[in-house]
């Protein structure tokens, strides 16, 4: 079984990822919540999930700035963006980081399923 970690400052947000994990299918797997990039990181350390998805913009840590310093620590675990952020620029950011996706908001659990399969 598949361990997700969704990481967002919202909480309600956290609950509509989660909600949409579970109509794409996913309600089984253990699905772990994150308030932050520094929270997200001290999880990812202490068991490391089989995919991350995490919000762009957050206080304390940023999802970019979190994607780069697990990858700096050598952490492969496949790492999506869930963000209504979506400009080229960032695409390109997230991707030079070793994002495996980047899905804007709004977004449907087929959306979700699709980019979760590619990684899990």
């Amino acid at each position: 079984m598949a361990s997700i970690l969704v990481v967002d400052d919202s909480p309600i947000m956290r609950k509509i990822v989660i909600r949409t994990l579970r109509q794409a299918g996913y309600g089984e797997h253990d699905i772990r919540e994150a308030g932050d990039g520094s929270e997200a990181l001290e999880e990812i350390r202490v068991a490391p999930p089989s995919v991350v998805l995490s919000d762009w913009n957050m206080p304390n840590m940023n999802g970019l700035d979190l994607l780069k310093t697990i990858r700096s620590e050598n952490i492969r675990v496949p790492f999506g963006f869930v963000t209504s952020e979506s400009n080229v620029e960032q695409k390109s950011q997230a991707a030079a980081a070793g994002a495996s996706f980047l899905l804007s908001k709004p977004f449907t659990a087929d959306d979700l399923d699709a980019e979760l399969r590619r990684v899990l």
